[in-house]
């Protein structure tokens, strides 16, 4: 494996996940809760733009690596996982809404390995569907960890109904890949 700007940085966003959920669990007498939501969601935020800013520097600097494909998305998913588990837990999320999301996430990266394996790789590309998902979720889970008002501004309620918008998003863009794979697993199933 040969180390790069961008993989470095994929590798940052993943050594900040333990960072992201200890701001709510290690015993931080000296922060509260409006200083942990305040932490973490900029620790996410940051994760959220070394994740734009990895794949771009990996085309614009002609570093794209197979191990580099291969962790960006993992990164994504296990800070993504843990933030909402960190949610349900704090109970700004319904645990529903957690497991459709995650178990999107499992399926579909189950799905792409065995397509990649059938050389069908491009039937499961990402769609636009499954980016505005992502931007969704990305938006609604630093609101859900802020939580609190400014101003007249409430994130809860914003991030609520984002994270029920990336839900349905997270379904539909599931079943459409699905959909696009199917001939291919019914030829080799």
């Amino acid at each position: 494996m040969q180390f790069n700007l961008p993989t470095g940085l994929t590798w940052m966003r993943i050594l900040m996940i333990p960072l992201f959920v200890g701001v709510y669990y290690f015993p931080f007498t000296w922060l509260a809760l409006p200083q942990q939501n305040l932490v973490a969601t900029v620790i996410f935020t940051v994760g959220a733009i070394t994740d734009l800013l990895d794949g771009y520097l990996a085309r614009k600097l002609n570093q794209v690596s197979a191990f580099g494909a291969f962790l960006d998305p993992v990164a994504d998913k296990l800070m993504v996982a843990a933030a909402l588990i960190v949610l349900v837990d704090l109970n700004r999320l319904n645990a529903v809404i957690a497991v459709i999301i995650i178990g999107r996430e499992i399926t579909i990266s189950a799905l792409r390995e065995w397509m990649a394996h059938l050389g069908a790789a491009k039937n499961v590309a990402v769609s636009f569907i499954g980016k505005i998902k992502t931007v969704s979720q990305m938006v609604a889970i630093p609101m859900l960890l802020y939580y609190d008002a400014i101003g007249v501004f409430e994130p809860q309620q914003w991030g609520t109904w984002l994270i029920r918008l990336a839900a349905v998003l997270t379904l539909w863009s599931m079943f459409y890949y699905l959909k696009m794979a199917m001939p291919t697993l019914l030829k080799h199933g």
